[in-house]
Formats: C-alpha cells, sequence, structure tokens
C-alpha cells in the first residue's frame, strides 16, 4: 500500500467535461474529446464525462437523419476508441446511433480500445424548445440487448452498470439529460441496483432559473441515491438559431458540491473532484432503508447488467481534489456556520425547555467553572429560562474553586452569572477535599506534592456531589456540561463527578463547535453588551480542568492532545466508520498546512496551526485507545440529552451501541499501516 495515493484509500477522480462544440463536425468533435481524454489521464482520472451528443452536437435538429453525418458520428466514435486504448479514464461520450428502425440518443462507455456499452436516453422532451421525439426514440424499454457497432456486438440499454473490478465501489450508471427530470429517473433505480457513480450527459440550453434548477435535481439526485452525481452540460458552439448553451459542469456527493466549473466558458473545463467510494458505501450499509427501497423495486433492479473491468488505477501520490474541513463540526463557510450555530442553539434550548416542563419545572443547579462548556450550558439555561417566561434567578449557579482554581477563571465565572442575573453563589470544596484526603491517607494530606489521579477526581466528585446534593435541597436538577468530545475520550470523573448530571444539554455538542456558537451568540446579540464582552473573555482562556496546583495553568490538550484532531477523527469514525489510516490520509491533506484552505469565520490567526503526520498518527492513536478500549462504560451511563450534530451522538440509546469491554487492537493495527509514511509528508 502507498499511503499517499488516493485510490489505496477508496477515492476515484471523476471529471465532468464540456467544450467549443463542432456543429455537424464529428471529426473535430473526437479530437476534442481525446485531447481533454488526455489531460484527464495526466490529472489521474479514472471516469471523465461529456455532454449530450457531443460527437456532432445536440442542437443539429433535422441533421440527425443525414445518413453522411451518422456515417461520420461512428467514424469518430471509432476514433475515441482507439484513442482511448493507451490512457486511463473511463470515457462517457454523447452520440446518435442507428439500432433496427431508429436513432438512439446514446452514453457511450469506452476504455482502453473498446467500448463497454451503450445507454440510450430513456425519456425524450417534446415541449417548449424541444421536439427530440421527431427524430429520436425512447429506450426506456431497451433492457437485456445489443447493439451492432463497428460490426461488434456490444451490451446496449438502460440497465447497465460498468463496475470497476480492482477499485471497489466504483460502479457507474449513465443517463441522458431529461432522464433526470422525471419523478423516477433511471439512475434512481440503479442506484439501488449498486451504482455509486451517476453520470448526466446534458444538452440543456440556458435560460434565467435553469442551472439552479439542475443544481437542486443534481443534489438531491446524489442525497437520494446515497450517490456522487456527475453533469456535463453543452456549451459554446452549439447552434444560437433559438437557444444559448453554458457548458455548466458539476459533481454533487451524497448532497455535497465537490466541483464546478465557470459557466458560459470559451475553451475546454473540466470539473475534476476525487469522489470518496467508502462514504457512500458507508451511507447505504446504515441507511437500511436505501436496501428496503431496493428490494420494494428488485423486479426491476435485480435484472441489471454489470460489465466488469480494470482500470489499473495510479499508485503514487496525485494529491487529493476535493474540499476538505479542517473542522467537519464547524463549516468553513460563514453562511452555514451561522445557519448552524442557530439550529445546534436552538436544539439545546428547545430540549431543555421541554426536559423543565416535563418534570415539573425545577430550578437549574449548575457549576460555573469560567470555562467554555460551563459558560455555553449556562446561557442556553438562561434563554430556556427566558422562553419558558421564568426569571433568571431560578438559574443556581456556583463556583466551585478547588487547589488549583485561578483567579482569572474564577473571575470570569462571576463576571459572567453577574451579567445573566442568575442566583450565584461560591462554594469553596479545598477544606472538604482535604478532609477527605486526609481519612484516606493519601500523601498530599502529609505535605507531599502528589497530584495522581485520585487527588484530581476527589475534587471533581466533590464539585458533583455537592451539586447533587444542592439540587436535592432547593427543588432543581443538576444541569451537565460535560461535551461531545470528553465523552469520546472519556475524559470525566465517573459516576459522581462530571461525567453525571440529571440532563446534559452539551452531550451532543463537540468541543471545537462550542467556542464557535459562543462567538454566534455575541455577535447576533443574544444577550446584553456586558455578557458579551465576558463571553469573549472566556473565549481567549486555555482550556484546563484546575486540578492540579502549580506555576503553570494545567493544559488538557497538552496531556490528551489537540481538540481540533480529535473532532476530526470522531467525527471520520462516528459517522462514516473510517478506517485509522484514511483519517490519517485526510487529516494530513487538511491539516498539514496552516496557509491551504479555508478556515471557520473569525478563527483566531494566532490559533492556526498546522500538524505533520507523526502528530496525526500519534494523537490517532491515542484516540483509539481511549474512544475503542476505554471510554465505553462512561457512555454506556450517560445522562439524557440531545442530539445536535449530523455528525452523530453517543448516546447508548441513539447513535453509538458498543460493549464496553472492547479492544482496540484492530483499529491500531490499521493505524500501524501510516507508519511506512512516516518522515515522507
Amino acid at each position: 500500500m502507498n499511503f499517499w495515493s488516493l485510490y489505496q484509500h477508496g477515492f476515484a477522480r471523476i471529471a465532468a467535461c464540456t467544450g467549443h462544440a463542432a456543429i455537424a463536425d464529428p471529426a473535430a468533435n473526437a479530437e476534442a474529446v481525446l485531447r481533454q481524454a488526455r489531460r484527464c489521464d495526466e490529472d489521474g482520472v479514472a471516469v471523465a464525462l461529456f455532454p449530450e451528443m457531443n460527437l456532432c452536437g445536440y442542437s443539429i435538429e433535422d441533421l440527425l437523419l443525414q445518413d453522411a453525418l451518422l456515417d461520420e458520428v461512428e467514424t469518430a466514435l471509432a476514433a475515441v476508441v482507439a484513442g482511448s486504448a493507451g490512457l486511463l479514464p473511463v470515457l462517457v461520450v454523447g452520440a446518435p446511433l442507428r439500432h433496427r428502425n431508429r436513432i438512439y440518443n446514446c452514453a457511450v462507455v469506452v476504455h482502453r480500445g473498446r467500448i463497454l456499452g451503450i445507454a440510450p436516453k430513456s425519456y425524450l422532451p417534446n415541449y417548449r424548445e424541444f421536439y427530440e421525439k421527431r427524430q429520436i426514440a425512447s429506450g426506456d424499454d431497451e433492457r437485456g440487448g445489443t447493439i451492432r457497432i463497428g460490426g461488434q456486438a456490444v451490451p446496449f440499454g438502460v440497465d447497465l452498470l460498468f463496475s470497476a473490478e480492482d477499485v471497489p465501489g466504483l460502479v457507474i450508471h449513465a443517463e441522458v439529460c431529461e432522464d433526470m427530470w422525471v419523478p423516477v429517473p433511471p439512475s434512481a433505480e440503479a442506484a439501488l441496483a449498486g451504482a455509486t457513480v451517476l453520470l448526466n450527459l446534458s444538452g440543456s440550453p440556458i435560460t434565467v432559473g435553469r442551472a439552479e434548477d439542475r443544481k437542486l435535481l443534481c443534489r438531491s439526485a446524489s442525497s437520494r441515491c446515497l450517490a456522487a452525481y456527475v453533469y456535463a452540460a453543452a456549451g459554446l458552439g452549439e447552434s444560437s438559431t433559438d437557444l444559448s448553451w453554458d457548458g455548466q459542469t458539476m459533481i454533487y456527493e451524497n448532497g455535497v458540491l465537490l466541483a464546478e466549473t465557470d459557466r458560459f466558458p470559451q475553451d475546454d473545463r473540466y470539473a475534476v473532484a476525487d469522489v470518496d467510494l467508502d462514504l457512500l458505501r458507508q451511507e447505504r450499509l446504515r441507511m437500511g432503508t436505501f436496501d428496503d427501497n431496493r428490494r420494494t423495486h428488485a423486479a426491476r433492479t435485480g435484472d441489471f447488467r454489470e460489465i466488469g473491468f480494470r482500470l489499473d488505477p495510479p499508485t503514487g501520490d496525485l494529491g487529493l481534489r476535493r474540499r476538505l474541513e479542517r473542522y467537519p463540526f464547524v463549516p468553513s463557510d460563514p453562511e452555514r456556520l451561522a445557519q448552524d450555530c442557530y439550529e445546534a442553539y436552538n436544539i439545546q434550548v428547545s430540549a431543555l425547555q421541554q426536559r423543565l416542563a416535563a418534570i415539573g419545572d425545577p430550578k437549574i443547579v449548575i457549576g460555573v467553572s469560567g470555562g467554555l462548556d460551563s459558560t455555553h450550558a449556562l446561557i442556553v439555561a438562561a434563554q430556556t429560562m427566558d422562553r419558558a417566561g421564568r426569571p433568571r434567578s431560578d438559574i443556581l449557579a456556583f463556583t466551585l474553586p478547588g487547589f488549583a482554581t485561578s483567579d482569572h477563571t474564577k473571575g470570569n465565572a462571576h463576571k459572567l452569572m453577574r451579567a445573566l442575573g442568575v442566583t450565584a453563589a461560591e462554594l469553596d470544596i479545598t477544606p472538604t477535599a482535604r478532609l477527605m484526603l486526609k481519612e484516606m491517607d493519601h500523601p498530599f494530606s502529609a505535605g507531599e506534592p502528589v497530584y495522581d489521579v485520585t487527588f484530581e477526581n476527589v475534587q471533581a466528585g466533590l464539585r458533583t456531589d455537592y451539586l447533587f446534593r444542592l439540587a436535592n435541597q432547593r427543588g432543581g436538577i443538576v444541569l451537565g456540561t460535560g461535551d461531545l468530545s470528553e465523552l469520546a475520550l472519556g475524559w470525566s470523573t465517573y459516576g459522581v463527578g462530571d461525567q453525571m448530571s440529571h440532563y446534559n444539554v452539551n452531550s451532543g455538542v463537540p468541543k471545537t463547535f462550542i467556542q464557535h456558537l459562543i462567538r454566534w451568540v455575541i455577535g447576533s446579540g443574544q444577550f446584553d453588551e456586558e455578557t458579551g464582552r465576558t463571553l469573549a473573555a472566556i473565549l481567549d482562556t486555555e482550556i484546563s480542568p484546575e486540578l492540579v496546583p502549580g506555576e503553570e495553568m494545567q493544559s488538557t490538550e497538552s496531556k490528551i492532545g489537540p481538540y481540533a484532531l480529535h473532532d476530526f477523527t470522531l467525527f471520520h469514525v462516528l459517522r462514516y466508520g473510517f478506517r485509522p489510516s484514511k483519517i490519517a490520509f485526510l487529516a494530513w491533506h487538511a491539516w498539514h498546512d496552516a496557509g491551504a484552505g479555508a478556515w471557520p469565520a473569525n478563527f483566531p490567526e494566532a490559533k492556526r496551526v498546522a500538524y505533520d503526520l507523526r502528530e496525526i498518527r500519534d494523537w490517532l492513536e491515542v484516540f483509539c485507545r481511549r474512544f475503542f478500549a476505554f471510554a465505553q462504560f462512561k457512555r454506556s451511563a450517560m445522562p439524557n440529552g440531545p442530539k445536535v450534530s449530523a455528525g452523530g451522538s453517543l448516546s447508548p440509546r441513539g447513535d453509538w451501541r458498543a460493549p464496553s469491554d472492547s479492544s482496540a487492537a484492530t483499529w491500531l493495527r490499521d493505524l500501524a499501516r501510516v507508519d511506512g509514511a512516516l518522515g515522507h509528508d
């Protein structure tokens, strides 16, 4: 295995091509196809799609019925087939072909010097500017047959799947233009039959608003079919007698736009992206209704013919042609981030409001440390009280300083409580902690500077113990503050500790998202200016449990690793079930260069860091050991709390069910595949 090869990690490079059409000049169009095909070959492209009838031009009307033209199309197709012999990509070109007594508008699938199969257009538009039925026959009932091209019988029909024998998951289906616009497209059946890469060769003249309609249909098809949907439309050179053409190309994957080109190009253009076949396969494994739908339509989907071929993809480093979010829980697009923050915040507030109403509207008891998690839980609680028409004084907020609590964090906690108008109090846990450590005969009680796990957990446990007893005493429930990332790593004190509460509003929110939620709360004016200033000060504070005394603040991330990397891993483990070696490949492409790619809006410049492959691999090992072999027993007993992110939750009643006594050995063995690449990044 070459760690740096995208094809070794379940990707396939796909291109959607367009260019200048030469009306009724198949020879010129064949040369244009091969010109782009050679470029695709140099780029390591597996599949290259071209527009509808691109070998002759889509807009030639009754010229389609001329034998001279049809003869030239077949000659041009033979030239494309011959020219493909030494090229990597599967070429999918458009051509009108004679079959029996009619002409069919076809997608011709060519690879390494042979035609693999031909798919006719199923549905012919014959309305507004379209009159295809005048010249073309519908292919919707063509299944199981063959067509003679170049003296050979070639598979012909809408029931063809093209499967790469040496690229697992690369299964291609082609449909033509209008096929995408009908309620049940051929591609939908093909996806149920196993196709993962759905291609659409399109003519599609442009009118105002049509480009957005195409994008809507492509996105919807890719999302519903759990597939890649690749689209290529005709461009300049098509007839302008009554119409115009924009050459739109795009590649969607499971509802996400991976690549597109500028419209109205003057020359060759192609959108290229690396489609994640593993992602599509995993989505289909998880979404059982996808296969239920296949069984419902088994009479049609069971009859698809699968045509195998060997791609022989390159094994070297081709880079990675797809946008990767450094923070998969935090989109870098400002509008999308604002939308996600709005939804996440309101999910938390509405869930807490419902829980309080269902159990008799108790008060809320919460520990406030001055850190990110408790800060966010507190502002969620404040908003909940506002919406329920209750006074914020029904929030009983306690700061519980211990041996290492800093004046800075405690001061921020008090400022925030005052700004929000909650019932605030301070309860110093150190006298009780000293007594407990003394009765346990812990070395610290004899003056020794022993700051072990017991020393830390005595403090963490006492804080939670006090909060539960205070809730008993004052008619409240304890609001948990621990986040999704801490649940993943088991970074909490079990039982009578921060692992436990009556309800946890943060359990579905990853650590890397919380800071952006707080920024959104400030920027959207959810609270007054004084509260906003205090929240901004808290955002600048180092993440720390503040349990160990010393001159330097105890840093959580220096001990268990950067939450940025852990959340990256968590998303791809929880959402897609990816292997550690693949996650390392993705993480390197996302994180190795701080100057490349987009960062979330308002992300501090000083915190824009990079990680090399060694760091990524080592912290991945920490994650695997903690997530798979250690932390599950804490998650199995976690309190109720709302799912927030589409990336998933760790509730044993929801997204994640796992044994508490499993081993991480399988994941560590896969991670070891990265070792051979260390030192070469």
